[in-house]
């Protein structure tokens, strides 16, 4: 288990390691954490992609991903989902279903704000959400994220670009 962070008020970070991913794919949780069994951080597919994600992106910045822990269970993933121009981040999060409109996300992307202010490397973050996200898109406006664009992604249908300054 990697390094922790804490700069919100129920939620903190912890830096997932290539062992974190590993036992979370076995329906283990790492390092002393809880996985309660009605909670399923996200499908066995997303979590391999996650994982390869994250191992592709290590190579060229680190940390890339987080577990999302709320007295010490694990309610969430967020990571880098890919890097832009030096310094900008571009992020995704996901809380699971059983522990969704309880405000994680929204502290989550606090904590990765606090994290970036305080990382050199880090100019800005990016995200996008799905145009018919409301949640997601109110997460983003709670933590000072502005909207940049709007597309048609080939996968998705119409997200909402979202950018924020952290340096």
């Amino acid at each position: 288990m990697g390094e922790s962070f804490s700069f919100a008020e129920n939620i903190m970070i912890i830096e997932m390691t290539r062992n974190d991913f590993a036992l979370l794919q076995e329906g283990k949780a790492p390092g002393g954490l809880r996985l309660e069994r009605d909670v399923e951080l996200a499908p066995p597919m997303v979590l391999d992609m996650l994982a390869g994600l994250a191992a592709q992106l290590a190579e060229q910045f680190a940390p890339s991903a987080w577990m999302l822990v709320e007295e010490g269970e694990i309610v969430g993933i967020m990571s880098v989902t890919r890097l832009l121009d030096p310094g900008e981040l571009h992020i995704g999060y996901g809380v699971a279903p059983a522990r969704q409109q309880r405000g994680f996300a929204t502290q989550a992307v606090a904590a990765l704000l606090g994290w970036a202010r305080c990382d050199g490397r880090v100019r800005s973050l990016s995200a996008e959400t799905g145009a018919d996200n409301v949640a997601s898109q109110r997460v983003l406006e709670r933590n000072g994220f502005v909207r940049v664009d709007d597309r048609i992604d080939p996968e998705d249908g119409p997200v909402i670009c979202w950018r924020i300054e952290v340096a």
